[in-house]
């Protein structure tokens, strides 16, 4: 089985009965489709896709809502050659002035030959579009009507060295690339890291409700258990946000097993799900919940334990991942079932210097949680500027080699060989090893640098949100450069809770005490804001240069961005 729809195809023929997935929405019943069903609406949108004169090997940009129709839209694309990527639709938190600049330049680059959306989102789509763009805009409900299942679908003439999607970044240090990732590197990811969480295809259960537009999603919680026959129940992201109980109850009712959640997603569910959403709830079937983000924190694993422990939830269940869209997902993975290695580091030298000491007596320590161990067909060096090796303790950039890279980032030749030499990807990752985990500590990209030290932004974001009435998560750190000292300026902005100014200085005033005493930070600029006004990504990451621009416009200078 070397393809998608190879596998996919395999799968109907021998059990085509069995659960595929579950969708939910608020609202409605579930709905339950089997492979035979999922064989079937995926052709319908494939038979739309040729009848709309799109060929093998052509990219298509799919913006549909969460549903049945993206799911068979996607299937669809693959199983008849064509090259599918989600991109997610605007919603109420992503700019819209940004959402069409980001549309418009992925067009220019990734030239697709056409966008398959819906009438709600037509306006948004053509509205990024620029003169002497070929792309078609392609409606559902003009073009998908039932068709005859074909006796050989073009995706099975697909070889598993062509490219069978593309994954956007999220864009939050910039332009989103297009990772193309090939049928053969894709399936060599599911095969180490089903080792890696010891999957079962007749025990487990996935639910998730995560966006399929990001690798967490579309890999973790889409690709790999339709492919490698795991139930799935999947639910809307808009309806987690407004309920993030449903996911609990989702794990309750179909004794889900596995899950994967950024960060700040911990938080959100251990602070905002009430008690009277609880009741009657049994956790005791999630045998992994696992934490992809970087750098992962300690404290948001206890919060969320602490609360849900009662509901039986089992300590072991909480792990955590290293992923990335170009190693198609896992690059690391905690072991189980002892879970993530923690280390106690004194805080002021890691933050100077990047380096991993012992805590010491008097001055407040750092609590650091790893992302793991490499997958089996991983390897991870930690290297200097010069691509040497970093010992144990000493912090650099993470580069990897595997055999599920991407092949390219897609029509951008010069990015592609700037980021792979001799094979080795870098990563733009920064960490370090201890006795054989990989602890990550941020972007290369976001680095500070104040008076020649290398400052982190989430360090100095992480400390602010330890100040009470600043909204959790909602903090961003940026640099500006100063001509008056020579070197850049740390910006901190916090949202608070507060929309009174007297209280909006005091929590200034302590978020610039607390962060210049416990960083090599002397903060001079903190801004209080009002809730919402932090921009994100689409797949809920802080957008630093967005944020970045938007206050320098604010102080109507934004030249200097």
């Amino acid at each position: 089985m070397t393809t998608f729809s190879d596998l996919l195809l395999h799968t109907c023929e021998e059990v085509p009965q069995k659960t595929a997935l579950t969708i939910q929405h608020a609202g409605q019943d579930d709905q339950s489709f089997t492979y035979a069903d999922l064989l079937a609406g995926a052709n319908d949108f494939g038979a739309a896709c040729s009848a709309a004169g799109i060929k093998p090997g052509e990219v298509l940009i799919l913006i549909l809502p969460h549903g049945k129709e993206l799911v068979f839209a996607f299937w669809g694309a693959v199983l008849y050659g064509v090259v599918p990527s989600i991109l997610p639709v605007l919603t109420e938190k992503l700019s819209p002035e940004h959402y069409r600049a980001d549309l418009a330049s992925l067009i220019a680059i990734t030239k697709p030959v056409a966008i398959m959306t819906c009438a709600g989102f037509e306006p948004e789509v053509r509205a990024a579009l620029r003169q002497g763009d070929s792309v078609r805009v392609v409606l559902l409900s003009e073009e998908v009507r039932p068709a005859p299942v074909p006796e050989h679908f073009a995706g099975l003439k697909r070889s598993p060295d062509e490219v069978v999607l593309l994954q956007h970044s999220s864009g939050s240090t910039g332009l989103q690339k297009g990772v193309a990732l090939s049928h053969g590197a894709v399936l060599n990811q599911l095969d180490a890291y089903r080792n890696a969480i010891a999957l079962d295809s007749e025990k487990d259960v996935i639910v998730s409700w995560l966006p399929l537009y990001h690798d967490m999603g579309l890999i973790a919680c889409f690709i790999l258990p339709l492919l490698l026959r795991v139930q799935l129940v999947l639910m809307s992201p808009l309806d987690w946000v407004r309920a993030p109980h449903r996911l609990l109850q989702a794990v309750s009712q179909y004794k889900g097993t596995l899950s994967w959640l950024p960060n700040f997603a911990y938080n959100f569910c251990a602070q905002k799900i009430r008690e009277r959403s609880l009741t009657g709830l049994d956790l005791s079937s999630w045998r992994l919940l696992i934490n992809c983000s970087e750098p992962v924190h300690p404290e948001s694993h206890a919060m969320f334990y602490e609360k849900f422990a009662p509901y039986g939830l089992p300590a072991t269940a909480l792990q955590t991942c290293y992923a990335m869209a170009e190693n198609t997902f896992a690059v690391a993975q905690s072991r189980l079932p002892d879970g993530p290695a923690r280390l106690s580091v004194d805080r002021e030298t890691f933050l100077a210097g990047r380096s991993v000491c012992p805590p010491v007596a008097g001055r407040p320590a750092l609590q650091l949680m790893s992302s793991g161990r490499p997958l089996e067909n991983v390897r991870v060096r930690v290297v200097d500027p010069q691509g040497a090796d970093y010992p144990d303790g000493q912090v650099g950039e993470i580069i990897l080699k595997s055999d599920c890279m991407l092949n390219e980032y897609y029509h951008r030749p010069e990015i592609t060989k700037k980021v792979l030499v001799d094979g080795w990807f870098s990563t733009g990752d920064f960490g370090f090893f201890m006795d054989g985990d990989l602890y990550v500590s941020g972007r290369k990209k976001d680095i500070i640098i104040v008076g020649g030290k290398n400052i982190y932004p989430q360090d100095l974001e992480a400390l602010a949100s330890e100040i009470p009435g600043v909204h959790p998560g909602r903090v961003v750190a940026f640099g500006l450069d100063s001509d008056e000292s020579g070197t850049e300026e740390v910006v901190l902005i916090v949202e608070a809770e507060s929309a009174e100014l007297d209280e909006q200085q005091r929590i200034s005033d302590l978020v610039r005490q607390h962060v210049t005493r416990n960083s090599a930070v002397s903060l001079r600029y903190v801004q209080v804001v009002p809730p919402k006004w932090i921009l994100k990504t689409s797949s809920g990451k802080t957008a630093r240069s967005a944020n970045k621009e938007k206050y320098l416009q604010s102080l109507g200078n934004p030249d200097q961005s």
